[in-house]
């Protein structure tokens, strides 16, 4: 028997975070004024808006009591996500940036799921308020709502165990410190660290302050929105270009890693298993993108060879840690390179990482479970446990990682089948599906690296959402919520 739903905590935390975003869209009102444009009052009016939500949901959530359990902890982290969409879009609606309803939560969603997905035809047209703000989703939203919170907000001291694994994603959590208030601290202190300093770099090649935090925003988030309608090939600029590819590669990277590395505690750095697979895995790709993208019947320079090396490792490294940047047009290469993006989509980089996916972590342990009932099939009498990074996997951890890869690709061919419906084609289906339950960006066809979401059917875009919404919260948050048991005493 299930104990009694806690409402009123539910409210107070809702409300606490909404309190949040409120502060935070009175803040980006400085943009707009800063630059001399005239859409501050836009920010005001979602600020008070959101202050009134948490209002009311703070005093409906008065003397709560301190029990918390999956059932709220999924309904807490699910629900923030949506209002916190439902408010964000304010700003692009009320303004006109983004006249369709439909668009703007798809655009706002894309952004704090730091999908990247965008039905936007000429971005540039944006106001530099709107323009940060779209980058600034990704930033709240690549490290989690919750987790910012966490770090920064006393009210979630009963509570931030259960919230801190609804919204982290992998089959284990790394608490770097007892309390979970600290584990944010350090996550989040490890997030600025990252983004000030591509920042900093951006910056030393030219390109000029704000494209250089909005860009950062999204590299560390491993969303992928730019301030450019051509994306990252907009600056044509090598410098920037590596400076990106080396910064996406280390938002792909388990964040606990860089605290170990601060402490130095380097074996924990040098037995990760997920690390060096996702490292591998990451250059092998590019390197056979790369050969495919080179024509050998040609005297070719060390520059035709450099470009093909550096479009590769760019696109690989941007689809592998769902990033989303483009500096090329894949649908022009061939074929064979496509089937090797959608691996990298569907794979994902570390778990505790920004990106999404299904992680090299349970890519990993899956793939040796595989190997291992291959050897217990030639050797019934031998026992041949799974190994990860030195230690033996439980059973229930083996059979929860087994369990989700199942699950995340029998959500992707039922979405793509779904799409396929709603009248989207089948490059389009399939690849939309990967990239928004994988936190992508770009897919195939037309909603490929050259393309976006803007002409795909009304239905599509709100499927699309849920899908970006559940892949960003690792499925089971989301779609425990659609189970009868979930709601039952």
């Amino acid at each position: 028997m299930n104990k009694e739903f806690n409402y009123r905590l539910v409210f107070r935390v809702m409300g606490s975070l909404a309190f949040v975003e409120s502060v935070v869209l009175l803040v980006v009102c400085l943009v707009p004024l800063f630059y001399g444009e005239d859409d501050a009052v836009y920010f005001l009016i979602s600020s008070l808006i959101s202050l009134a939500f948490s209002g009311v949901a703070l005093l409906l959530g008065r003397k709560p009591s301190a029990s918390i359990g999956k059932r709220e902890g999924s309904v807490i982290v699910t629900f923030t996500w949506i209002v916190f969409s439902f408010i964000g879009l304010l700003p692009f609606w009320l303004s006109g940036s983004i006249p369709s309803f439909t668009d703007a939560f798809f655009e706002t969603i894309s952004g704090f799921t730091t999908t990247g997905a965008s039905i936007l035809n000429n971005i540039e047209e944006l106001s530099h308020g709107m323009l940060f703000w779209r980058s600034l989703t990704h930033w709240i939203g690549g490290l989690g709502i919750i987790v910012i919170s966490l770090a920064i907000l006393p009210v979630f001291s009963t509570s931030g165990t259960q919230l801190f694994a609804a919204e982290t994603t992998g089959p284990t959590k790394d608490k770097i410190h007892p309390k979970i208030n600290e584990t944010a601290k350090r996550l989040f202190i490890i997030y600025i660290i990252l983004t000030s300093a591509e920042t900093v770099l951006l910056r030393i090649g030219g390109m000029g302050w704000f494209d250089a935090i909005c860009q950062s925003f999204a590299t560390i988030a491993t969303g992928g929105f730019s301030t450019k309608q051509a994306s990252i090939a907009y600056w044509n600029s090598p410098y920037i270009q590596y400076i990106i590819i080396l910064f996406m590669i280390l938002s792909g990277v388990n964040f606990s890693l860089y605290y170990f590395g601060f402490k130095n505690k380097f074996e924990k750095i040098k037995e990760n298993e997920e690390l060096r697979y996702y490292l591998l895995a990451l250059f092998v790709f590019s390197l056979i993108i790369a050969i495919s993208l080179i024509d050998f019947s040609k005297v070719n320079s060390f520059a035709t060879f450099e470009q093909a090396w550096r479009d590769s490792l760019f696109t690989v490294s941007s689809l592998m840690t769902t990033t989303g940047f483009c500096t090329a047009d894949y649908m022009y290469w061939k074929p064979l390179t496509w089937v090797i993006l959608l691996l990298v989509m569907l794979t994902g980089a570390s778990a505790g990482s920004t990106s999404g996916g299904i992680k090299m972590i349970r890519v990993v342990i899956s793939a040796k479970t595989c190997y291992y009932e291959f050897k217990r099939l030639l050797h019934p009498n031998a026992v041949i446990p799974v190994r990860y990074n030195g230690h033996l996997v439980r059973e229930d951890i083996l059979t929860r990682v087994l369990a989700f890869t199942l699950l995340y690709l029998v959500v992707a061919g039922f979405g793509i089948l779904v799409l396929a419906i709603s009248g989207m084609g089948f490059l389009e289906s399939v690849g939309g599906m990967i990239t928004c339950l994988g936190g992508v960006g770009p897919g195939l066809g037309l909603v490929g690296p050259a393309g976006n979401f803007h002409d795909i059917p009304e239905f599509s875009k709100w499927f699309l959402s849920l899908m970006m919404l559940a892949g960003r919260l690792e499925l089971y948050t989301v779609l425990l919520l659609f189970t009868p048991a979930f709601w039952k005493r």
